[in-house]
């Protein structure tokens, strides 16, 4: 039987920030309610006062990210332009947990920041010339493709240990340079950006750049 005293000491947030911390260095596999139990000196039983299942735990681990976007005030820029602002919070606030990111995507209509950013979305959307329901679509597709772009970010990808992060990047790099030149000359060429990207600000800005880019073009077309 779980006492009064430990279901008073047991802070749930604190279990949330113990369980982003596993996940972060191990991914989300790793987070075991069992595994939190011990550090947090509880018995299981006590988490699930908390956490019915490790799912309902890892839908906190999403909020948590969500609740991290920051949403820039309204302005009068032009629409696209606070829609940029917008997506690049989003992404802003998922970069350091790569291997949670995709963990937002099922919480975003579900928790209170995240229905806040997708009502914001859809606005800006509508504003600039989008259906609800295109604007609907439209929305939900772009936050689909930042969340892969934090997922694959290809530095957050390899191993955290700085010496082992390094040798798994040279063999990537040795291997591209050693295809034949006359075959794939650009492969070749820029093989050193196809393993890494030059900066990582430039990779991030580039992505949010290519999604704001393509919605622009989609209305266009769509005029």
């Amino acid at each position: 039987m779980i006492s009064r005293e430990t279901a008073r000491r047991l802070d749930p947030g604190k279990v949330v920030d113990s369980a982003l911390a596993i996940a972060d260095e191990e991914g989300p596999a790793a987070v075991t309610l069992r595994r939190l139990a011990g550090l947090h000196e509880v018995t299981p039983m006590a988490l699930y006062r908390h956490f019915k299942d490790k799912d309902d735990l890892l839908a906190a681990l999403g909020d948590r990210l969500l609740a991290d976007v920051v949403l820039p005030e309204p302005t009068d820029e032009p629409w696209d332009r606070q829609l940029h602002q917008v997506l690049t919070a989003f992404v802003t606030a998922l970069r350091g947990h790569p291997r949670l990111a995709d963990l937002t995507l099922m919480r975003i209509l579900v928790a209170e920041p995240g229905l806040e950013m997708a009502e914001r979305t859809m606005e800006l959307l509508t504003e600039g010339g989008f259906s609800v329901d295109d604007a609907a679509e439209v929305g939900r597709q772009s936050i689909c493709s930042l969340i892969v772009l934090v997922t694959n970010d290809p530095i957050a990808r390899e191993a955290s240990d700085p010496v082992t992060r390094d040798d798994s990047l040279r063999r990537k790099r040795a291997s591209l340079a050693a295809l034949p030149p006359r075959k794939y000359p650009l492969i070749t060429a820029a093989a050193d950006t196809l393993v890494c990207p030059a900066s990582t600000e430039q990779y991030y800005a580039l992505g949010i750049d290519l999604v704001v880019a393509g919605i622009r073009g989609v209305l266009k077309e769509e005029k």
